[in-house]
């Protein structure tokens, strides 16, 4: 298949290696005053957790393709920070550049405004399991599995059976929520709790040193579990039956000293995880879900006080 990535971030390289290696024709769409520069290929350093619970450090190198104007693709996956979606669906339509947009991020938005954003372009939600960040000409990345996807009752397009294939022939697997939008919402709130509780006591210059601090303690980590259920209680008061995601939000339910344990217990015995929580460091991605999540809550009246007080610690 033909794919596009739109830029050259962390998310959309991970995902443009795996699908490249898997024999499909990936080429980025990157602004003209990018293109120049755009280096030809990256190193790689990937802990891959397709094929092993714990994951395989593979050592490899990304041939970078650069899409032409007037190009046509199966898909077209969009990972970009928020506030730049609309943009960046503004810079396909500019450069005539067509196919099935894959909406790969994170968005405190409606379905709605997303239609808005898609316009004439057929379109369909998904969410990443992936992660990392660049360095130069070197992506240092993790991935899992498998990702989210919306379900074909819900997405309206033609191709979703291409898409399927697509992720099946990179070794990818997916699940699909009961609605892909109010699961992106929380996901955010779960983010938020999680984030603001590390970042509280510390500066986000250093994600990685917050993180770490985080993972290795059990009372922040029960600390987390209850900002957690305060950012759910925003994500309800949108109006989100919380029910219909019983089982993504079971670990939420059980005291939260239990629940702080068994989350070190994990960090520890979980490499994948681990590694995600602390390459990521886009501190402006990670201070979205949390100021998304605790001014909404602000909004609507939802009691927050261990939200409120991790968000009076943080400093960008």
């Amino acid at each position: 298949m033909k794919i596009a990535i739109l830029g050259l971030g962390v998310i959309g390289t991970t995902y443009a290696y795996a699908f490249q290696k898997a024999g499909h024709q990936v080429e980025h769409v990157l602004r003209d005053s990018k293109k120049n520069n755009a280096p030809k290929e990256l190193s790689v350093d990937l802990l891959d957790g397709r094929y092993y619970s714990k994951g395989e450090n593979k050592h490899d190198t990304y041939e970078v393709r650069v899409a032409e104007a007037d190009s046509e693709y199966d898909f077209i996956f969009l990972s970009v920070r928020h506030g730049f979606v609309k943009e960046a669906v503004e810079t396909l339509r500019k450069n005539n550049i067509k196919g099935t947009l894959v909406f790969f991020c994170n968005f405190w938005n409606t379905r709605k405004e997303v239609q808005e954003w898609a316009g004439d372009y057929d379109y369909i939600l998904a969410f990443p399991t992936a992660g990392g960040h660049m360095q130069e000409n070197h992506l240092y990345g993790v991935l899992f599995d498998h990702l989210m996807l919306e379900g074909e009752q819900k997405a309206h397009i033609s191709n979703y059976a291409d898409l399927t294939d697509l992720l099946t022939s990179a070794d990818l697997k997916w699940e699909v929520p009961h609605d892909m939008v109010e699961w992106i919402w929380i996901h955010m709130a779960i983010n938020a709790g999680v984030t603001s509780t590390a970042a509280r006591s510390g500066n986000l210059e250093n994600p990685e040193e917050l993180a770490l601090n985080l993972m290795n303690s059990s009372s922040e980590l029960s600390l987390a579990i209850k900002a957690i259920r305060e950012a759910l209680k925003v994500v309800e008061a949108r109006g989100v039956n919380l029910k219909l995601y019983k089982a993504e939000l079971l670990p939420y339910k059980i005291p939260a000293w239990i629940a702080g344990k068994a989350m070190k217990i994990m960090f520890a015995k979980n490499e994948l995880t681990r590694k995600i929580m602390t390459l990521h460091n886009d501190k402006q991605d990670i201070f979205y879900c949390c100021q998304s999540v605790y001014q909404t809550g602000q909004e609507l009246g939802v009691e927050m006080p261990i939200l409120e007080a991790n968000m009076k610690g943080i400093s960008i």
